[in-house]
């Protein structure tokens, strides 16, 4: 066989998978059509934090200027220069990773993968021409792409996937977004910041609907009093795009009637992306199906990430890469498929979680006690002038372990981890607060709400 392994894809699943491979000793190849990382590095999770950056620091200078004690006159921006920033980061990345294939001597071909049979890959390029790979085993990481909306097609111009919103060359005045998860929230503040109306359609009763209850109904208050319009427990009767612009019939408790922007980003999730050739078992939502060790239907066939269906998370795909290839290749290694994970949301204020919600608990029947504290009661926050937010801690009653973290604040997508580890290791509110958090820092928010469910909070 020319190759141990081929990976089909190149984003976190699939170049994760083919330099843990090589580094186990294997010839690897990865097939990626577009260039490496995928859609998160190149569409996705890094282009959007380079936007979110700028955003985030130009409404510190045209909102927060004067509470610093700075006065801008004549404050402007570039947006061709805003959108190429995001570029040049994605590019640099992009080429890191083609560095560490080189680096771990994993072959790095460009074009179209599908599988033509057992340990057999086909490759078309861009300019048309093809070969045949063989390979012992093949993993499947090709990932997913925004879910269209039948009414809607994206069009490129008055309808959009989030991949046309990070590179619009003209900011619109006016924008709708259908759809309040990670990736239609991210993209509200992104324009907002910037000036554009923006408003929000979600049918379900919150902004981040799978997030903490609590967490949902403030961030709408802090969006809603950033200036975007959250149009919550809202239903969309009637579609019309006119080319220029698109027009919405809704019904809701704020709004209804019809509305219309020049723009609307279509954010309602996303759907997978196949390889071509034989095709594995599916799952009902088309996602390919695997077993304990991720393999498919088809012998020799293994897949991960996206492709498998959720959670849909760069960090999450990059883990069962990880997995995947190890139960391969590494003597008595079992598997582990997902199970705590941190989700992140990188608006401002951000949105951070890992565990179990209340309601989750509440429907288990599962009992716990709640520490809860306000980034107000924390020094650092006040200092930074980010006191907007908090964090929220769940404890089982009975044996005191973490249960669920979630914080809503600066920097929350950072103090995560401290709960994702904790969660991990099952350790306890008497352990987490035990450990002494430094002072003056953001992370004192989690001590002070460990010591918040255990009734005694120092500072609040």
């Amino acid at each position: 066989m020319a190759y141990d392994l081929i990976v089909i894809g190149g984003g976190p699943a699939g170049y994760v998978a083919a330099i843990r491979a090589a580094q186990l000793g294997k010839k690897v190849a990865c097939v990626e059509n577009d260039r490496a990382g995928g859609t998160c590095l190149n569409w996705g999770c890094i282009p959007t934090k380079a936007l979110l950056k700028n955003a985030e620091l130009y409404h510190t200078l045209t909102h927060k200027a004067g509470e610093f004690g700075f006065s801008i006159d004549g404050l402007s921006y570039d947006w061709a220069s805003v959108i190429q920033r995001s570029r040049k980061v994605s590019e640099r990345l992009a080429g890191g990773i083609e560095f560490l294939f080189k680096k771990n001597q994993v072959d790095y071909i460009r074009g179209y993968g599908s599988i033509e049979g057992t340990g057999k890959v086909g490759v078309q390029a861009t300019d048309g021409s093809t070969q045949s790979l063989e390979t012992r085993e093949i993993m499947i990481a090709t990932g997913c792409k925004s879910r269209e909306l039948p009414p809607l097609p994206y069009n490129g111009k008055s309808v959009i996937s989030s991949k046309e919103a990070m590179v619009l060359d003209s900011q619109p005045e006016e924008m709708i977004i259908i759809g309040a998860g990670a990736i239609g929230v991210e993209f509200a503040y992104i324009y907002n910041a910037f000036g554009t109306k923006v408003t929000i359609v979600e049918m379900q009763d919150r902004l981040l609907p799978v997030e903490d209850d609590e967490v949902g109904e403030a961030l709408e208050k802090s969006l809603t009093k950033q200036g975007i319009r959250c149009l919550t427990k809202t239903k969309i009767n009637e579609f019309k795009d006119h080319g220029d612009r698109v027009e919405l019939a809704v019904e809701g408790p704020k709004e209804n009637g019809i509305i219309s922007a020049e723009t609307c980003l279509v954010a309602i999730g996303i759907s997978p992306v196949l390889p071509g050739g034989a095709q594995p078992e599916l799952c009902e939502r088309g996602f390919v199906k695997v077993g304990d060790r991720y393999e498919t239907s088809i012998p020799g066939v293994y897949a991960v990430g996206d492709i498998i269906g959720p959670p849909w998370l760069a960090h999450t795909a990059s883990f069962e890469a990880i997995q995947a290839v190890e139960g391969l290749y590494v003597e008595g290694s079992t598997p582990r498929k997902v199970g705590n994970f941190p989700g992140c949301t990188y608006c401002h204020p951000q949105v951070a979680s890992v565990g179990k919600t209340e309601r989750a608990l509440q429907e288990q029947g599962i009992e716990y006690t709640v520490g809860k504290i306000p980034f107000m009661a924390i020094g650092k926050a006040i200092a930074a002038g980010e006191a907007d937010g908090f964090a929220k801690l769940l404890y089982g009653k009975k044996h005191g372990e973490l249960l669920g973290a979630h914080i809503i604040g600066d920097n929350a997508t950072e103090l995560i981890a401290e709960m994702g580890l904790a969660l991990d290791q099952e350790l306890t509110a008497q352990e987490i607060h035990s450990t002494i958090h430094a002072h003056p820092t953001m992370s004192e928010v989690i001590h002070e709400a460990t010591l918040a469910a255990e009734g005694h909070a120092i500072h609040f």
